[in-house]
């Protein structure tokens, strides 16, 4: 029988559920007997412990369980018979009404919205295009040279390029603040790695030497607690020291494993790596051109209860990324509202669109995506069994192939422009 379930909201639901009592006793009465039989207590036998005294020790238990599945039960019913999707956990409330013959509930709950089809020809998107050339492979050579650059102290003043290594001390209104002091720090000046400030006071200074200076936090600070705010800052600078590059020779070909030293080797395989991370990181800017346009392709509410979850579980990751690097400011959930909000918006147009057009990824999708990634591991054949043989890392594959569907299926429809990205841009090759 079709059990009415009143709408109280846009996407709230609101049931009474009831449950007899002699049901409830039943259930609760054979669990124990089972339990009892399968039990061990001192002075008694396996399967000779009386029902009496597991359900002393395990009654409430038991009890709480029953009540959670036949409530469960009835909810699950109910959803099914009004063709209703639930969204995120449910409240469930004792009702004191009623006889002695049921236990009453109420259950208040969200459902997933109707988010409608997605007309993808409306669309506007970005397709990031950029051309690799010998200009390009010769800046990655040299970013590697860079990356393996010796460095020698020197006496003169720091200058951008150099590594500096000091101790920093920042107070705001006095007071210490967390991220603002750090001993033995190294970065090199000019690479844009510290605040304009900061590297402003750095500048000239030789090792020894002391500085004080205010700093300014820009109001887009990512630390929220000093946005905005300005402090004053001591550094103690212990050395100052030069780079110097590698020559490009055979030497250097072998020390980035061309076994060789063919020059001409070495520049086959940068292209080859480069191309391929091009590609990749190409697909990964029209990826969030075409996410950008879907999430004004359909206007619905977002269940509040997803939000909140995703709110948590971003949290959660950045304080763990916090945690990793020595802090101990754990963010506000509601720092994450936005983003969270945003990333159920799209989490569910993303599924209508993989439901309604069929986009689910095929196994040979799969297979084909676990070979490309393999391809830039020593030992591909491994790599494609290290990601066959676990349904975890099988299935964050599966999401990616899925994803990979539904962007081409909107670049097939959508209204697409090219958008030319610089080498060095794409490549972050201004922070090498």
């Amino acid at each position: 029988m079709q059990q009415n379930i009143e709408s109280i909201g846009r996407l709230e639901r609101r049931l009474d559920l009831s449950v007899p009592t002699a049901e409830i006793a039943a259930e609760v009465a054979q669990r124990l007997a089972r339990l009892a039989r399968e039990s061990n207590m001192p002075g008694f036998r396996r399967g000779k412990v009386p029902v009496k005294m597991i359900a002393r020790t395990h009654g409430a238990q038991v009890q709480a369980e029953v009540l959670n599945d036949k409530v469960g039960s009835l909810l699950s019913r109910a959803l099914e018979e009004n063709k209703l999707r639930l969204a995120g956990r449910p409240q469930i409330e004792s009702k004191a009404d009623g006889d002695a013959a049921h236990q009453n509930f109420r259950a208040t709950f969200e459902v997933y919205p109707e988010v409608g089809p997605i007309d993808a020809t409306r669309l506007s998107v970005q397709k990031a295009t950029c051309s690799v050339g010998t200009a390009e492979v010769e800046r990655t050579i040299e970013v590697m040279r860079r990356q393996r650059a010796t460095f020698t102290p020197v006496t003169r003043g720091a200058r951008d390029g150099d590594r500096i290594k000091l101790d920093f001390h920042g107070t705001i209104e006095g007071t210490d603040f967390d991220g603002g002091s750090a001993k033995g720090y190294s970065f090199e000046l000019g690479r844009g790695r510290m605040l304009p400030e900061f590297e402003e006071a750095v500048r000239g200074a030789v090792a020894g030497a002391t500085r004080r200076f205010p700093l300014h936090f820009p109001q887009d600070y990512h630390g929220a607690a000093v946005a905005g705010k300005t402090a004053q800052f001591e550094i103690t600078v212990h050395s100052v020291e030069e780079r110097s590059l590698p020559p490009a020779d055979e030497d250097f070909a072998r020390s980035v494993g061309v076994a060789n030293g063919s020059l001409d080797a070495l520049r086959g395989e940068v292209r080859s790596n480069v191309e391929r991370e091009v590609t990749a990181r190409l697909r990964a800017r029209t990826r969030n051109s075409v996410l950008d346009a879907l999430l004004g392709a359909a206007q619905f509410d977002v269940p509040r209860t997803l939000v909140a979850a995703e709110q948590e579980r971003l949290r959660y990751m950045a304080q763990a990324e916090i945690a990793a690097r020595g802090g101990t400011h754990a963010p506000e959930s509601q720092v994450f509202a936005e983003a969270a909000q945003r990333r159920v918006r799209l989490s569910l147009i993303v599924s209508e669109i993989v439901r309604s057009q069929g986009l689910q990824a095929r196994p040979d999708q799969v297979r084909k995506a676990i070979e490309s990634i393999a391809r830039g591991y020593e030992k591909p054949h491994e790599v494609v069994q290290w990601y066959l043989g676990d349904r975890a890392r099988l299935a964050e594959v599966e999401a990616s192939v899925v994803e990979d569907n539904v962007i081409d299926w909107v670049l097939a429809r959508a209204q697409v422009s090219d958008l030319a990205v610089a080498f060095d841009d794409l490549m972050d090759n201004a922070k090498e």
